[in-house]
């Protein structure tokens, strides 16, 4: 049976490099693999890059309405897929995690998922609470704060001031950015409480 794989990690942690690289490695041995992420990740249009400069663009874009697996049919068409490649998994919605959950099971084509688990604020994103839940295999990819430590946090910084507030889902710039340059930064633990105070998540 084909089995959803999550891989998980905080901001720099070379998801979109693991992807592009397994999809190189499938079709190394004449595979055919389809790459997708969300519409609402609109950083790079339709493309998926990695802190290295490799891009590549997706074989489609799941809407924030649709049926991620009625798009991957669509996308597939009649030939042979040996696996489905997501970049920026954490933001689909959990039924669209269903859906890849189906397409592994119902269509016999593994999925491999790549996301971050939480947010700035530390709360899980919907679609990756969703993936931890449901996902046959679970795989963190790691990196480390400036300070040298594991991180696991992302912390957003807007106009070089680190903030704790406002939406979960703030790429680039724009309103839910409060009109600034929006950057984020992987924190250890120990860094994140540092830059808030000791608080977490605003509930002490």
């Amino acid at each position: 049976m084909a089995k959803l794989y999550f891989r998980y990690g905080a901001m720099n942690s070379g998801k979109s490099t693991a992807l592009l690289q397994a999809a190189y490695n499938y079709e190394e041995r004449g595979q055919r693999v389809l790459l997708t992420k969300p519409a609402v990740d609109t950083k790079g249009a339709d493309q998926i890059t990695s802190r290295l400069g490799v891009t590549r663009p997706v074989d489609f874009a799941i809407a924030p309405d649709e049926s991620a697996r009625t798009a991957f049919q669509r996308a597939a068409g009649d030939g042979p897929v040996a696996c489905l490649l997501v970049d920026e998994a954490q933001f689909l919605s959990p039924v669209q995690v269903n859906d890849l959950l189906r397409i592994a099971v119902l269509d016999g084509i593994p999925v491999i998922a790549y996301g971050i688990r939480t947010d700035f604020r530390t709360e899980a994103f919907p679609g990756s609470r969703r993936l931890l839940e449901i996902a046959h295999s679970l795989e963190e990819l790691k990196t480390i704060c400036r300070c040298g430590r594991k991180a696991v946090f992302n912390g957003r910084v807007l106009d070089g001031r680190f903030v704790f507030d406002g939406d979960q889902v703030a790429i680039d710039a724009g309103p839910a950015a409060h009109d600034g340059e929006v950057t984020y930064e992987s924190l250890c633990a120990q860094c994140y409480l540092r830059e808030t105070g000791g608080e977490l998540d605003g509930k002490g």
